[in-house]
């Protein structure tokens, strides 16, 4: 079954090409006339049929939800070549076309991290994760002058999940272990595949016609030419839907009705999450929104859902949960879970030795709990404060600003694992029952010792 999937993969790029070559217009140049494809298109047509088919047998093996997140990107991949393409035989159109031949694509993008969302239940949620974390990397084509970097950084942001996925089936299932490499090495082999082509920015032709948002995706008219609205009404029915989607990102560029807008489109969906909508907006900074911008944009739209402390199989689900002080959960077993996810300025009790607890998008949370026998993970958070009373042996803390960790005399010998964070301090205890307070280092000096690089921490005083 993954073989014929691969398969399927590699004859739908083959007939992408004869696509490209048979068409006449849109955008099309003296190349797409003659049948030639550009050099960085049959490049990226390879890495469609290598590492992206490959991504594609393995979640069709697994299926389920992975399965059908693998075909949302499927047609992410593929929109993404009908612009490389274009790109290939038109000259850089201005912003205002250039934003509607990126919105189908970035209406993908928005589509795959709404998947993630829709399905948190899943039990294949790491894998959904990981692929939502990183889809954004697409977005590289909006990205001047460093598009390279701008996939490595997003490619990163997937590796928390990746590599929970290849801890929870490293000796289970070798086929998911498979899948991440698969689907990591995409990322890594676009930012090969970029540095050779598209080194400052996606590479226009400087010879072809200026592109226009006609032959591929459907936009609002630009303000020169007229008469756009008899355009727009010989559009197919299909090319409508997108067609009204930049028309509100006219909308919200203009300023006007913002609030109708947001209806449809996301702050963190405009943002750091989906780098092609910045493209719009003109002369706005090249590089991607800090992390610590993402858990406050997805925050706002949490707080309408009702709050939940129930236990669900082995999972204790805290969620949606404001000003909730006195949280306990009492009643625990040493194979549950506890998954808190976007709690704000709330305080959770966790009596008993449980596996795991997880702190997931929460702000000004305090945590306190006796014992866990697996990892204490907090990721995506703002200004929490954990506290230990009993033993833990991992504490880690990925992507998140402001963390205290109190440390009983029993958890000493916890290890802290960090990355992306920032305001870290962990605070231990002295004999007379006082804390002191250690910060975590966030500075880091690598030097060449003549066979391996070796990174220690360096000390500010001040």
């Amino acid at each position: 079954m993954a073989e014929l999937a691969g398969l399927v993969q590699r004859l739908e790029v083959a007939v992408g090409r004869l696509e490209a070559m048979s068409s006449s217009g849109g955008g099309g140049g003296p190349a797409a006339a003659s049948g030639v494809v550009s050099v960085y298109v049959e490049a990226y047509d390879n890495l469609l049929s290598g590492p992206v088919a490959q991504y594609t047998a393995l979640s069709q093996k697994i299926g389920g939800d992975v399965q059908k997140h693998n075909e949302l990107m499927k047609q992410a991949f593929s929109l993404q070549r009908q612009l490389l393409v274009t790109a290939s035989n038109s000259q850089k159109p201005s912003d205002s076309v250039l934003t509607s031949l990126l919105a189908p694509m970035s209406k993908v993008i928005q589509e795959v991290q709404a998947f993630r969302e829709k399905n948190r239940s899943s039990p294949l949620f790491n894998h959904l994760s990981a692929v939502s974390e990183s889809v954004p990397a697409l977005g590289w084509v909006a990205m001047a002058p460093k598009p390279g970097p701008y996939v490595k950084e997003m490619q990163d942001a997937a590796m928390f999940y990746t590599n929970r996925v290849l801890k929870d089936y490293k000796e289970k299932d070798k086929m998911h272990v498979e899948w991440v490499s698969a689907y990591v090495s995409i990322w890594t082999e676009l930012q090969a595949y970029i540095k050779q082509h598209h080194t400052t920015g996606l590479s226009w032709s400087q010879t072809g016609p200026v592109a226009s948002a006609s032959g591929g995706a459907p936009a609002p008219p630009p303000p020169g030419p007229p008469p756009p609205p008899m355009d727009l009404g010989k559009s197919s029915g299909g090319d409508s839907g997108a067609t009204n989607h930049n028309a509100l990102f006219a909308s919200i560029n203009k300023g006007a009705d913002i609030t109708k807008g947001l209806k449809h489109v996301s702050d963190n969906q405009k943002t750091h999450k989906n780098p092609v909508l910045k493209a719009q907006g003109g002369p706005l900074p090249s590089g991607p929104k800090p992390f610590a911008a993402w858990p406050t944009a997805a925050a706002s739209p949490a707080r309408t859902l009702p709050p939940v402390l129930e236990l669900d199989g082995k999972k204790w689900k805290v969620e949606n949960q404001e000003g909730a002080h006195g949280l306990v959960i009492s009643d625990t077993e040493l194979k549950q879970v506890v998954y808190a996810f976007k709690c704000n300025n709330s305080t959770l009790q966790v009596k008993g030795k449980i596996n795991s607890i997880t702190l997931d998008n929460c702000k000004k949370l305090g945590l306190v709990f006796e014992d866990v026998v697996g990892i204490v993970e907090v990721i995506n958070c703002k200004d929490v404060k954990v506290q230990v009373m009993g033993k833990v042996p991992t504490i880690s803390i990925n992507k998140t600003d402001g963390c205290h960790v109190y440390l009983s005399k029993d958890s000493l010998s916890c290890e802290i694992v960090s990355a992306k964070s920032s305001e870290m301090n962990v605070l231990v205890p002295n004999k007379d029952g006082e804390y002191t307070e250690i910060p975590v280092p966030e500075q880091f000096k690598t030097v060449w010792d003549g066979s391996k690089l070796v990174t220690t921490a360096t000390e500010i005083a001040g």
